[in-house]
């Protein structure tokens, strides 16, 4: 089998006993909007997924005197890494990244100086502090990545079809707390009524969530 053995990077996810009856209703529902919303173009339909991304992992391995009985490694502990939010329409169309540092100011940001940085934010890319003390996404974050990114995007490919700015967009997430919040989808019932919210099934994002399983591991791959 060619096999060896691995040091394990995360438990295994434990999928429902009857995750094909989920998932297949999952597919169900989204034909129903798809229908009913009159939803008929693909660039209509896009899937959004958060990944983390390490740039210091706090790794245990360091250099020592061969047979050392006890190494000490500064920093071992603390691993740095930021969120990104990776969005993919249903034609192939890639939008825009949202990135998220922790901190609370923009000094947690990339500098303004960095290599490529002009090359990122003129692709749309938006750099944003957490303000808290975590790289996780929240309330705030995820109110200007559909303001700033999501929307526009929207409204960019209604105009280019030549739809009315009433014309419904299927926009599927995971269960995450904050998308499945009261105080997120009162939001966006609000500000942005024509985008119609698709959860992927609990503990099926591994299989069912298209970003999760087509499109972070190439990505990750290529930041690595």
């Amino acid at each position: 089998m060619d096999w060896s053995q691995c040091k394990a990077t995360q438990a295994a996810q434990k999928l429902p006993d009857n995750w094909e009856d989920i998932c297949e209703k999952s597919s169900l529902h989204k034909v129903y909007i798809l229908k009913d919303r009159d939803i008929t173009h693909q660039s209509l339909y896009i899937n959004s997924d958060q990944t983390n991304i390490n740039y210091a992992p706090g790794d245990k391995l360091t250099w020592a005197e061969r047979g050392a009985k006890q190494v000490s490694l500064v920093g071992g502990d603390k691993k740095r890494a930021f969120t990104i939010m990776v969005s993919v329409a249903s034609d192939g169309t890639l939008l825009p990244f949202q990135a998220i540092y922790k901190g609370k100011t923009s000094r947690s940001l990339p500098s303004k100086h960095a290599p490529c940085w002009g090359d990122a934010t003129n692709a749309g890319i938006r750099f944003e502090f957490s303000g808290m003390d975590t790289y996780w996404s929240n309330q705030q974050l995820m109110q200007k990545f559909i303001d700033d990114i999501l929307a526009p995007y929207f409204k960019q490919a209604k105009t280019k079809l030549g739809l009315p700015p009433n014309q419904h967009t299927l926009w599927q997430i995971d269960v995450w707390s904050v998308h499945r919040s009261q105080e997120f989808r009162d939001w966006m019932q609000d500000h942005h009524p024509t985008i119609v919210l698709d959860f992927v099934p609990g503990d099926c994002t591994g299989i069912y969530q298209p970003c999760n399983v087509g499109i972070q591991r190439p990505f990750k791959l290529s930041i690595k």
